[in-house]
């Protein structure tokens, strides 16, 4: 009874605020480093960002149409099961599991580290431990239970937005320090055009992750058909737009070759335009922001490996499934944990955040492609919201997501095997629990 009183209670509003809270993290402030570093274009990274949305925003819409049409606990997984079986629903909460939530967890730990150490003037050898330190008390907190995450999740939203606020409005009221020229699109380093904009799109779809629970709220929206396309295409709009304008700033105060593979780029272009004080105080609040990101992927992602013990579908389900005094799912949380620190030891910021979104635009691709075999295989199934420009939309997404899979496969092809060979691996987990049950 409860489920069905939620799934009608999000009003459009809501819906709005959910979807930019979701998606707006700490990509946007240290991505700019990666996307410039592949580009060495002001043009090519403008339009990476640019492009990136538009695929986000037909991604949006296309699963909306899903989430509307299977409104069941446990999303995209269950859009998965429901199209191809029981083993791609599992593939999938797999891949979130060891791959999605820990590198997620993992890359932002490392740049929280790397940003608490040039503010405070630390050492580089304390990176890890404080990466580990910040991991290991975001799970300590959300082992409090849902409420104290929450908590954390709510306080945090607020100092997302603060800083992307600041940089926006003074960095475009005040001129540049740098003369930015559109023209040669080319990269200024010589390197390949198709490479260089693969390079930068992979890059920037870090910062637009978390686009994909938009189908969860479907289900939940008061008036779905009117208010979904809304959430979507203005929410993901507004985001794009934030997005390239914090970049522009970017460029217009940094040279190309000064934000390559610069991951403190946002503090030292704070630091311009409100001073060194300032610029402490904007780069604190980034820190906030960045925690609380982390959080929100330690407070939704233990429930991933809880859920499929649940089913029992995983190995060691007894354990997984077990709560604390706090209702809280400790063991999930743990071993999530210890994935995350295991990642930070082993890791970088772009390896992480490049074989997640690599590993993830995989299973994206197939939900896609889930929306014309469900259209004709249930042409009855129920559907309260349909895509905006069906086919056009979600044959797009499927033209990008084929894009940055199959470009990721040439230009990263050990960070893709590894993203692969880690997903496969619960082919077998999944018959040896299904077989023996341990």
């Amino acid at each position: 009874m409860t489920e069905q009183k939620l799934k009608r209670s999000v009003g459009p509003f809501t819906a709005l605020a959910m979807v930019m809270g979701t998606v707006i993290g700490g990509g946007v402030f240290f991505k700019t480093a990666s996307v410039v570093g592949a580009t060495h274009s002001v043009s090519l990274t403008l339009l990476a960002w640019i492009v990136a949305g538009i695929l986000t925003i037909c991604g949006g819409l296309t699963v909306a149409e899903l989430g509307a049409a299977i409104p069941e606990t446990g999303g995209s997984v269950q859009y998965m099961r429901h199209t191809y079986g029981p083993l791609s629903g599992f593939l999938l909460g797999w891949a979130e599991m060891l791959i999605y939530v820990p590198a997620n967890m993992a890359a932002l730990a490392i740049i929280f580290a790397t940003q608490v150490i040039v503010l405070l003037h630390l050492s580089m050898g304390l990176a890890i431990p404080i990466a580990i330190a910040v991991v290991g008390i975001i799970t300590l907190l959300n082992t409090f239970g849902s409420k104290v995450g929450g908590t954390v999740q709510s306080i945090t939203l607020i100092f997302k937005l603060i800083p992307i606020f600041l940089i926006v409005v003074v960095g475009l009221c005040m001129p540049g320090h740098v003369d930015v020229t559109f023209i040669p699109v080319a990269p200024s380093n010589h390197a390949n055009l198709l490479t260089a904009f693969s390079g930068g799109l992979l890059a920037t779809m870090f910062a637009y992750e978390g686009w994909i629970s938009i189908g969860d709220i479907a289900g939940e929206m008061k008036s779905p058909k009117k208010d979904i396309p809304k959430a979507v295409v203005v929410g993901l709009t507004f985001i794009m737009i934030i997005y390239v304008l914090v970049n522009w700033i970017f460029l217009k105060n940094m040279p190309i070759d000064a934000i390559a593979g610069n991951t403190n780029t946002a503090s030292q272009v704070a630091g311009k335009l409100f001073g060194e004080f300032g610029g402490k105080l904007v780069t604190i609040g980034i820190l906030v922001s960045v925690f609380g990101t982390i959080n929100g992927y330690t407070m939704t992602g233990a429930r991933i490996p809880y859920a499929l013990a649940k089913d029992d579908l995983l190995l060691f389900s007894k354990q997984f499934k077990q709560l604390n005094q706090a209702a809280a799912p400790y063991v999930a949380s743990l071993f999530i944990l210890v994935i995350a620190i295991i990642m930070i030891i082993l890791g970088s910021f772009d390896i992480l955040t490049d074989m997640l979104v690599f590993v993830m635009w995989i299973f994206n691709c197939l939900l896609f492609l889930s929306l014309f075999i469900l259209r004709k295989r249930e042409p009855d199934l129920e559907r309260p919201y349909k895509v905006l420009w069906y086919p056009v939309v979600p044959i797009v997404a499927i033209i990008g997501g084929l894009f940055i899979v199959v470009t990721t496969l040439i230009n990263q092809t050990g960070l893709a095997i590894v993203g692969l060979a880690i997903t496969l691996l619960g082919i077998p987990v999944y018959y040896l629990h299904k077989k023996f049950k341990i």
